[in-house]
């Protein structure tokens, strides 16, 4: 099998895997439509009292609620990620298997991950953004290309997504209980990526700062594209920029990571 069929395989079969879990998809869309309406109501009041605040009107406040909901658990904003089995694989020594495979480590991973993405957008990000595409009034482009924008940014923040996963799970070769790092990627993807409050809104230097940062990338960014605010090719620039950061810097982690494996007869 070729490389690229190889990949492909391992994306395909990560999306079969996360079919299977049919009562989780359910709980989990069920969470994201009642989250997401806590969240509009919460953004109603504000906007009721700032019309315009962080550049929104109330129309495109909500959207960015209901995308919040539809892309959360694809994303991984809060972490679960196939970065988890890695974490877990790396603790028990069953990384070693995998460092023998006829394939890439990175990415073999980061194609599972794309396949666990896939599967978490159709089957639990739909539902949530079509709900409240219905009940509430909502800012949706009309124009195909900004459509097309908004699907290759969500891609590029997929790769984001994962090099920062990615990274976190290779400290555990070093601290071998990934917990304490497990939340604070899910704090930080809570706070940074704008899922909580746009990052529009957050005043001056915490503003730029956060705003600068590669969870900018999983939900501010492409939210602004979709709902026009955004120019794409600079939006494109700043994800695939932090994308090849963090494949980069994942990589030169892994080897060092490797290296220690070898050095230690694992």
């Amino acid at each position: 099998m070729g490389s690229g069929r190889l990949y492909v395989a391992v994306a395909a079969g990560g999306f079969r895997r996360y079919a299977t879990y049919r009562a989780a998809t359910a709980a989990g869309v069920f969470t994201n439509t009642v989250f997401g309406l806590i969240l509009v109501y919460t953004y109603l009041a504000l906007w009721n009292e700032k019309p315009h605040l962080g550049g929104y009107d109330q129309a495109q406040a909500v959207t960015y609620v209901w995308l919040g909901q539809a892309i959360f658990a694809a994303l991984a904003i809060g972490g679960s990620g196939v970065e988890s089995e890695l974490m877990e694989r790396i603790r028990t020594g069953d990384i070693a298997i995998d460092l023998y495979r006829p394939a890439d480590l990175q990415l073999w991973w980061l194609a599972a991950d794309l396949g666990r993405t896939m599967f978490q957008l159709l089957g639990r990000g739909v539902i949530p953004f079509a709900f409240g595409a219905l009940l509430f009034q909502v800012a949706l482009p009309a124009d195909p290309a900004t459509w097309a924008a908004f699907v290759v940014s969500l891609l590029l923040a997929t790769v984001v997504s994962f090099g920062i996963r990615y990274l976190i799970a290779l400290l555990t070769f070093w601290f071998m209980d990934g917990t304490g790092m497990t939340h604070m990627t899910m704090l930080a993807g809570f706070f940074c990526s704008g899922m909580m409050l746009p990052l529009n809104v957050f005043p001056g230097a915490l503003g730029d700062v956060v705003r600068d940062l590669p969870w900018s990338s999983l939900l501010q960014k492409p939210a602004d594209l979709l709902l026009g605010e955004a120019d794409p090719w600079g939006t494109f620039a700043f994800q695939g920029a932090w994308a090849v950061a963090l494949l980069a810097a994942g990589r030169l982690v892994q080897s060092v990571a490797t290296r220690r494996v070898v050095v230690q007869g694992g």
